[in-house]
């Protein structure tokens, strides 16, 4: 398989590298302490099509490709992830579950809108339901021209900006994980309550929520997919989202080898800039290489994608290896900065906090040991 980035997706990639350096990496720390981005930001983003980058251009997107849009998406999360997360959740989720499943009406209701600025959140998980999607308690009752529902969902990303919500809910309680449906929900629906940004302990430009919905009436044609199959697609899309991780994950790990490699050139001990020592040499030799076994176990991922190949094990194989990846790289981005890279005064710190949470959500590092393992257990 070949894994050069052909001439424009490195246009793509090079145009959010020029966006992401000017526009988000002298805000990043500002951002983290203040718990978000502005509107305006995602304005900004939306009108350059950051919004949208998949989508066909019918629809108001760029139609780009996967590899094109991980590209550019390692750029921005190099200088923020918690915008990164924003980008990703609205591409690789949002807005691929309704143009892969929803029906014509709910394209043309609402891919153009979110090609240019409605934000879109992606609520699975819930307080008793994490891993285990099946468990959810959040309803979606038939009422025969319109469903009625009731639950909470919990770290909901975009939750604060979100014009749209893609909520999973048990349409059929007799029926286990085939009973479980996706509806599209416009935020001004009466009964959706959005609670405070919660307090994390990275990737806190990211804006994450609880989100409880209490008799919320929902029109049937705003069903994604039949009903009963929202479990089957949330698994589908995941693997998109988890690709999504995976360059999260690279775009951190990247930053700090670079701010890595720019200390070890500046810190001098022993008369010398540590640099010189063949331990931090062989930290950088070592962090350089896994975040490369990254690219192309993440990349290979994206391109069997983009030919519309099986992906449930190369996506958690990438999600998996990027970011263990990542958190090794980050550590030792902090190690070679010594005591320093414990002070909020050096991008390390926050990589540092940033990182952890790769191995957490779409799916936890055990979760997708377990991906892999019944995928090779199906042979």
């Amino acid at each position: 398989m070949d894994f050069c980035l052909s001439e424009d997706d490195l246009m793509i990639k090079d145009t959010a590298r020029e966006f992401a350096q000017k526009r988000l990496l002298p805000n990043a720390m500002k951002y983290d302490e203040e718990d978000g981005v502005p509107q305006e930001l995602v304005n900004e983003m939306a009108g350059l099509g950051y919004l949208g980058m998949m989508l066909p251009e019918e629809f108001g997107g760029l139609g780009l490709s996967t590899v094109s849009f991980a590209g550019a998406l390692e750029e921005i999360c190099a200088a923020c992830a918690g915008v990164g997360i924003l980008m990703s959740v609205q591409n690789s989720l949002c807005c691929e579950i309704i143009h892969k499943y929803g029906s014509d009406f709910l394209k043309n209701k609402y891919l153009a809108k979110m090609a240019t600025g409605m934000v879109g959140s992606y609520c699975v998980t819930e307080p008793n339901a994490g891993t285990d999607v099946a468990s959810m308690a959040t309803t979606a009752i038939d009422k025969g021209d319109h469903f009625l529902v009731n639950g909470t969902k919990t770290f909901v990303t975009n939750a604060g900006f979100a014009g749209i919500f893609i909520v999973f809910a048990v349409t059929d309680p007799s029926a286990g994980n085939k009973g479980i449906s996706c509806l599209a929900i416009e935020k001004d629906t009466p009964g959706i309550s959005i609670g405070a940004p919660e307090n994390k302990c990275g990737m806190r430009a990211s804006d994450t929520r609880e989100v409880s919905f209490i008799d919320v009436k929902v029109p049937k044609e705003n069903i994604i997919g039949e009903p009963g199959q929202g479990f089957k697609m949330a698994l589908s899309i995941l693997n998109s989202g988890r690709i999504g991780v995976s360059f999260q994950a690279i775009g951190i790990a990247r930053a700090a080898l670079e701010e890595a490699i720019k200390y070890a050139k500046e810190r001098k001990q022993f008369k010398q800039p540590i640099a010189n020592f063949q331990a931090i040499q062989f930290k950088l030799a070592d962090m350089a290489t896994e975040i490369e076994a990254g690219r192309i176990l993440a990349y290979r991922a994206a391109a069997m994608k983009d030919e519309g190949k099986a992906i449930v094990r190369e996506a958690s194989m990438a999600k998996l290896f990027c970011s263990r990846m990542a958190n090794f790289v980050v550590n030792e981005a902090v190690q070679i900065h010594g005591g320093y890279g414990y002070m909020k005064e050096y991008p390390v710190e926050r990589y540092f906090r940033d990182a952890r949470v790769t191995e957490l959500y779409e799916g936890t590092t055990e979760a997708q040991k377990m991906t892999i393992a019944r995928d090779l257990l199906k042979e």
